[in-house]
Formats: C-alpha cells, structure tokens, sequence
C-alpha cells in the first residue's frame, strides 16, 4: 500500500474507507481491481481522477441555472435526503454546491458531465434527462447515512448505449402494492433504468381498474388460493424462509372462503406513473390478450368462446376473437388504459395463446372466412393487426411479445423477444425495420432460479451478437423481467432482482463492453450498499464443491463465497442450517461418507437457500469390456409431457437416432423427452467431474449409477456431481424433457487435471 493512498483514506469518511479497503482486498478473493477509485454501477463511458475531494455537508446547497431543471433540483435533495442522509438546501441563485445546468455537447439525449473539483459539483447534461441520470451517479458517490462527507475530485463524461433500459414487474400472480411499486422505481433508478414494464393482467388477477367494466376488478381481482399460493407455502416450509410468506394485507375472508388479491384504482396508478416520471422513467402497461385472459373472463363470461373462464390444452382459453361484442370490450379497456399513460407505446402481450377453442368457435371461422385468412393460425395475427389500429387511434404504438411476429409486422409494432428457441424473432423484425428489445428468458428472466454462472450469464449476454449493422441499430435496448409465480413479496423480488440488477444495468448502459472480473469487483462493493439500506439479494452461490464429490480414500471440504462478509454454517443429519448449527472456519478433510447442508447467513442473520452436498467414498467403477457396433450416442426421442425423467419410457418412442455429443439435438422442436445412451472412454483413473444443464429436467448415470439428479420442471440449471472411474470404456445414459416449445441440454466433462469443462463427444454404441 503507497502512501498516496494511505493520503486517501485520511480524506474520506469511514463508509468509504470500508468500501476502498474493501477493493484493495479483492485480489485475495481472485478477483480483479478495478481500475479507479470508485465503484459505480452502471460503469461510466469515461471518468478520470485527480487528488483532493470536495466536501458536502449538512446545509451543502443545489442551484440551476435553467428554469427547466427546477423540479430535478428538488428530486435530487429529496433523494440524497432519503437514501444518503445529507439534508441538502435548494439555492435561490445560480451558485451552489452542486449546479445544474444544460449545455453539455452531445448527440445522446440522456448524456451527461459531472465534474468534481474545489469549486463544487457541476452537473450539465445535453438535456433535463441527462440531469437526470446525473442524479443516479451522484447517489452511488456520496455514502448512507452522513452528515459530511467528501467527493473525491473527478470529471465523468457518460451516456447509454440503449434508449430503452428495462425492468418488469408481474403484478397479477402475486401482487404488490402502490409503495411497493414506487420502491421498485427508485431502484431502477439508482441503476439508469428507465423503462417500467408494468404487467397489470394475467390468468391470475386483473389489477387495473377500469371505470366503464367494474367487474373486471370485483371479480377479476381476488381468487381463492391456487396452485401458485400453495407452491409459496411450500417453498417458505421448505426453505425456512418468511419470504414465502403470502403478505396479510393481501388477504381477505369473505364467509369460509380465504381469498388473495388486490388491484390499483386509476389515481393510484397516475401517482405511479408521476412517480416514475419525476426518476426519468416511462411506464409501459400490458394488458395481455388475447391469451392470458382468464381474469377478465371471469367477470365477462361472454369473452370467451365457450362462454366462461377454463383451462384449455396448453394454456388457458383465450378471448374470442370473433366475437365483436368482445373486440369492442377489450378496445373500450385499452382506450381507459391509453388515458393513464403518457408514454408512447403499450404492450399487448399476445404471446402463449390456446388456439383450439377458436377452431371449434363458429364466431371465430365466421371471422376467417370474412377476413380471408388461411386459418386459426392467422387468426391471432388478425387481432394484434386489429388492436393496433386502435392503438393507433389513441396515439400510441403497439408493442408485443415477439409471438406478435406470426403473421407479419406493421412499421410501426415493435417486438419483445424472449424466447430463446426463436432465434430469428429479432434478425427478421430489425431487417424489415421494426424496433426490437431484447430479453431471452434463459439470461434476462429474473424468476428463474440463479446458479453459479447466472450473473455471468446475464452480464456477459449481448444483444447484438450475429445482427448486421442494419438490424443492429434497430434493438433499442434490452429488458430483465420478473414473474411472480413464486414470488409473493418485495424481500423476495429483491432476492430475484439482485445481483443480476446489476449485470442488466450494465449490459443496457454500457452495451458491448464486458469485464466479468471487473464487474464482479463492483457488485461485490455495491452490494455493501443493499446491506446498508436492508435490501434483500441472493447471496452469490457458495463455490468449491459439486452436489456430488467423490473420493477414494479422503476429501478436503472447501466452501467458498466471493463476498467477505458472510457466515457459513452446515449440518449432516440433513436438517436445514440454522444460526446456532456448525460454522465453517476453514477447509477441512472427511474419509467417510458424508452429507452435507450448507447455508449462507448475512450480517443482519438472514440465510439464503440450502446447498446440499454429498461427498460419496468409493472405488474406480470397472471399465466396460465388450464390443461396440458403431459410433456416436443414440438419441432416442419420445412424445413426452411428463414432469420426472423416470416416466419418459412410458410414452411412445416416435424417433431414434445418433448423435456425436451430449448436446441438444438442432431439430428438436419441444413437448418431448430425449434418452441418450452410449459409451465413452477415460484415458487414466481418476475422479471425473460432470456438469448437466438442462431447462427443463434431466438425470445423468455413470454405469448405471446416478451421478446427477436435476430432474423436475424448472429453467435453465446445471448441476455437477462426480465419479470415480478406471481406465477405459464406461456406459452413460442421459434422461432429459422438455414442457414447452424450447429448451436447453448438455453434458459436459473434465478430470483433476482439466482448467474447464468439454462438451463430451466420441461416443460409441
């Protein structure tokens, strides 16, 4: 440590201190140091550092020197009030502390400059906006909870890459109050997110009030305790976790009849939207149709083909379409919808739609044969063409899902990609023109499960990757989505936002540039920030072993976590770790069979998931000595619905063939399950460490011994177990099913030797 910056940590308050020393720790965590002296997220394009700080104090003062920016100086001492605890005073002249003004030479309507010197803070950006995102910055600089404090001397010049920088929020299968909602919108924030994705309406509850069809709320609002509910329950008894909990306020008795629920009355959803605007962000609504509709058809049975709300193949019974009493409803609700929101698009939805009823609906053929379309299929593309119209009427724009694609696209639709499996949404939107935002549910949905390489995932994501420079520059931005299923409350939104909040702020401001060890040094810093304000976040996985690790004489138990202030505590009766149960210290050696559970506690006693491990002894499995009758692993393909690997057998086999690796077959279309059974060899004896990753389930067996359980429905997942293998050839089937329409699958290897794991191939049969 030189003395310029023992010099430093003299002129800076004890947060920071913390926060230094904090980043001058982090190579013995192997991660890298960042490059300057603070710890910003989103990162800034240019910033540069000279010695010195200026200080703000309790009093410190604001100025503008444009009318305009009157309202922001008042956001701004509100803000570093509340989050900071500086108590900043407005200035009547334009001399301050802290001046705002415009000025600031840039094409980028959100740019900004901020420099620091003796002088004060000066802040002009090429716009009220870029103000805005000033503000942002200047929250992360000063620390929580000071009444003096000094900003080191520097000179950031910044602006986003995207225009659209999105967060969703699914309000409709657990839902979140008014004040829930506005603390959401300061984190986004806080991290230059500016796009609110407001999901208001699902199968599971309608949430907005509309005047002109009240039922839509009387009914469509609550609803007795269903799967999604139970599922919560479970899970909180489960894990030991309160976060589970379905909030009381929730909750009503009306006779022996529990019911969930609760809906915004259109002056709560005009003080959301002011809210957002004040913090520089547009609202975007979605009323989903013509799928997901359930809610509204509860209360207006006549939306539907069949005339009341039910369940169909796949998904729920959508509206019916050729019914114009029902087109007129929804374009009714869509006009209330436009008068709530200024901003210029809103959001069909359209996407997961159960065309079956409208094949068996008289109204809906009447509306083909009228309207000329090839079938049901057409349909669909009809009504969004139809809807968009009337958004049209209303000043708007449409914008959908990127199933709203079948069928082709008017200039003006803009496409929301998240499936994975349709990799040509945004190559054939952006070549005809359309605006397109990216976010693909294996990397940007929030509600999936986070695993060990999630945030890297999410960070490292790109956007623009294979697009030519013309379909590049119409992806606008990018978006982070969070359904709620299984998430009832803020502290487990939080759970699910954080860190990967973080990835998807930089991702969208920063756009092609990536740093993973970089960045991990910030979220590591950043995340002082969540304890501080007792955010909730998901503690980054606990590294160093595998959910099976296998040894032949002894093991050392390691058990790492990238963030230093953290407690690990395990059991190995199988009982989950409490705060009094066996804290780890440091690694230690077993030679006998055991089980582990392994938690994770925060400073303030909170502990995060379990991890289970099993360290297994045994012996080298013996090498298999028959004869092959050819190459490659056989693929055997059956048409499957079934939610465990075990039942996959029980379907009917409608394909087999043979592949070169353990990978997802290029032509495999969905709703099915894959064995996979072949052999493969190990140059020497060894312990052999496999990852399986699948979306959905999947099981792996190393000489008919299982080596990897991740079967069940659920997102994208890997898992890691080991085996102990001798010299030679060795049997591995592979058992994995697929519930919707896309999916992911791989095997992977490597030995003690081996820096990373391979896609095995060079299989034989």
């Amino acid at each position: 440590m030189n003395f310029k910056i023992l010099n430093h940590f003299k002129r800076i308050n004890n947060y920071q201190m913390k926060k230094a020393f904090l980043l001058l720790l982090l190579p013995l965590f192997c991660l890298a140091q960042v490059p300057y002296r603070v710890s910003l997220i989103p990162k800034p394009q240019k910033i540069s550092f000279s010695e010195g700080g200026f200080t703000l104090k309790n009093g410190s003062t604001v100025a503008v020197t444009d009318a305009s920016l009157a309202p922001l100086a008042y956001y701004l001492v509100a803000t570093i009030s509340k989050e900071n605890g500086l108590d900043l005073k407005i200035s009547k002249g334009t001399k301050a502390d802290i001046t705002l003004s415009l000025g600031f030479k840039n094409e980028n309507a959100e740019a900004y400059k901020m420099e620091v010197s003796a002088e004060g803070i000066a802040i002009s950006g090429t716009s009220p906006a870029g103000v805005l995102m000033s503000v942002a910055t200047l929250r992360q600089l000063i620390p929580i909870g000071v009444s003096q404090t000094k900003v080191q001397f520097l000179t950031i010049e910044d602006f986003p890459k995207y225009s659209y920088r999105g967060a969703h929020l699914d309000v409709s299968r657990h839902f979140y109050s008014e004040d829930e909602v506005k603390h959401f919108l300061d984190l986004m924030a806080r991290y230059k997110l500016n796009k609110f994705h407001w999901h208001l309406t699902d199968d599971q509850g309608w949430r907005i009030e509309i005047k002109k069809y009240p039922l839509l709320t009387e009914k469509g609002a609550w609803r007795k305790l269903n799967n999604q509910d139970r599922d919560c329950i479970k899970l909180g008894k489960e894990q030991d976790n309160r976060d589970f909990n379905l909030p009381k306020e929730h909750l009503k008795i009306i006779g022996n009849d529990t019911l969930y629920g609760g809906f915004y009355t259109q002056g709560q959803i005009k003080s959301v939207v002011k809210y957002a605007k004040e913090r520089g962000i547009d609202v975007l609504p979605e009323i989903d149709m013509p799928g997901h509709f359930m809610a509204a058809i509860i209360g207006y049975p006549y939306l539907s083909c069949k005339g009341g709300a039910h369940m169909g193949t796949t998904f729920s019974d959508p509206l019916c379409v050729g019914n114009d009493k029902s087109l007129k409803l929804v374009k009714e609700i869509y006009t209330e919808v436009a008068s709530l929101f200024p901003y210029e698009f809103m959001h069909l939805g359209a996407d997961e739609v159960e065309r079956t009823n409208w094949a068996a609906c008289p109204k809906c053929q009447a509306k083909v044969k009228k309207e000329q379309l090839k079938g049901v299929e057409e349909l669909q593309a009809w009504f969004v063409h139809d809807m968009e119209k009337h958004f049209n009427k209303l000043g708007k724009k449409l914008m959908g899902w990127d199933e709203i694609l079948d069928g082709g696209l008017s200039p003006t639709a803009t496409i929301m990609w998240w499936r994975n499996w349709a990799p040509k949404a945004i190559p054939t939107a952006t070549e005809q023109g359309n605006l397109a935002i990216s976010s693909p549910c294996f990397e940007l949905y929030f509600d999936l499960l986070e695993g060990p390489t999630s945030l890297e995932s999410t960070y490292l994501f790109e956007p623009l990757k294979g697009l030519t420079p013309k379909q590049s520059k119409n992806v606008i931005g990018m978006q982070g989505n969070l359904w709620t299923e299984t998430v009832p409350t803020v502290r487990r939104a939080e759970h699910q936002y954080f860190p990967r909040f973080f990835a998807l702020s930089e991702g969208a401001w920063n756009g092609g540039k990536r740093n993973w060890e970089e960045f991990r040094s910030r979220v590591v810093s950043e995340i002082e920030y969540l304890d501080a304000k007792k955010i909730n976040y998901r503690v980054p996985n606990l590294t160093g072993f595998n959910d099976l690790n296998v040894f032949t004489e002894n093991e050392t138990v390691t058990v790492n976590c990238i963030l230093p202030n953290i407690t690990v505590r395990y059991t190995t009766d199988g009982s989950i770790p409490h705060a009094n149960s066996t804290k780890y210290i440091s690694p230690f050696t077993v030679s006998e069979s055991t089980k582990f559970s392994f938690r994770s506690f925060r400073t303030d006693g909170s502990g995060s998931e379990v991890y289970k491990a099993e360290f297994r002894k045994e012996s080298y499995s013996k090498s298999y000595e028959g004869a092959f009758t050819g190459d490659g692993i056989v693929v055997k393909e059956y048409e499957s619905k079934s939610k465990k690997c075990a039942e996959i057998k029980n379907s009917k086999l409608v394909k087999e063939s043979k592949a070169e690796s353990m990978e997802m077959p290029k032509d495999f279309k969905g709703f099915a399950g894959l064995i996979f059974e072949g052999y493969f060899e190990v140059k020497a004896d060894g312990v052999y460490t496999f990852e399986l990753a699948s979306n959905d389930g999947s099981m792996l067996y190393v000489d008919n011994a299982m080596v990897i359980d991740n079967d069940g429905p659920h997102g994208n997942k890997a898992k890691t177990g080991q085996k102990a293998l001798a010299k030679g050839w060795h049997k591995m089937v592979a058992e994995y099913f697929d519930l919707d329409s896309g999916g992911n699958f791989s095997v992977k290897i490597k030995s003690a030797d081996d820096k990373g794991f391979t896609v095995m191939t060079n299989f034989k049969n």
